[in-house]
């Protein structure tokens, strides 16, 4: 079995990251900034080269993202709709403070992480989690000996991170996943590896973390 590398990046930064607003799957574009750190992380990239192929997310913040990423490194996007942001139902366009207090019931039970509590009009985190890794899995098995670029959304992140390193779904976070961060993971002969996690060093300062 050949080991395949994938950089997991999080979509530029928007307005409603700044405005701690649940997106989901809402099609919310970049801001300005966002704009800037997409590029950014594709100039990165480019000066390390060796990238094989690259997907997004089909929401247009990843997406976009994605067109700035592939310019600077001659890749086209081929779109990866399993790796969307988690369906949030009833939270989405609400600030996690909004949804709080509109919806005190269900948000205690999405804040405690039940992984099979469905956000009503949203999904799990079990149906999250499984649409995710199960199209993980399927880019590593396609994939041997190359190295991937896929650009994403904060919780899709939080899942990836969690199956790689085997932490349960309902475990509190013990990691940061900031707007157009990269992530390094690699699928080989001894598993699943967490290369490296949150790299920010070609943003400037202030990338935003998913929750904060």
């Amino acid at each position: 079995m050949e080991t395949t590398r994938f950089c997991c990046i999080r979509h530029g930064e928007t307005a409603w990251n700044t405005q701690r607003r649940l997106q989901g799957q809402l099609d919310i574009g970049l801001n300005d900034n966002g704009e800037s750190q997409a590029r950014a992380a594709g100039r990165w990239l480019a000066r390390q080269g060796g990238i094989d192929h690259l997907y997004a997310s089909d929401l247009s913040r990843a997406w976009r993202t994605a067109e700035h990423i592939g310019a600077a490194l001659g890749l086209q996007p081929r779109p990866a709709p399993e790796l969307r942001e988690r369906r949030y139902g009833i939270f989405e366009g609400l600030t996690y403070a909004e949804a709080r207090v509109t919806h005190p019931g269900p948000y205690a039970r999405h804040e405690a992480r039940e992984p099979d509590f469905v956000i009503p009009g949203g999904e799990s985190l079990r149906q999250f989690h499984d649409r995710v890794t199960d199209r993980l899995c399927q880019l590593a098995s396609e994939h041997g000996g190359q190295t991937l670029v896929l650009v994403m959304h904060g919780g899709v992140l939080d899942i990836i991170n969690r199956f790689v390193r085997g932490n349960p779904l309902d475990t509190p976070r013990d990691f940061l996943i900031p707007n157009a961060g990269l992530n390094w993971i690699s699928h080989g002969p001894g598993g699943w590896q967490l290369e490296s996690w949150g790299e920010t060093g070609h943003l400037a300062a202030g990338a935003l973390d998913e929750l904060k």
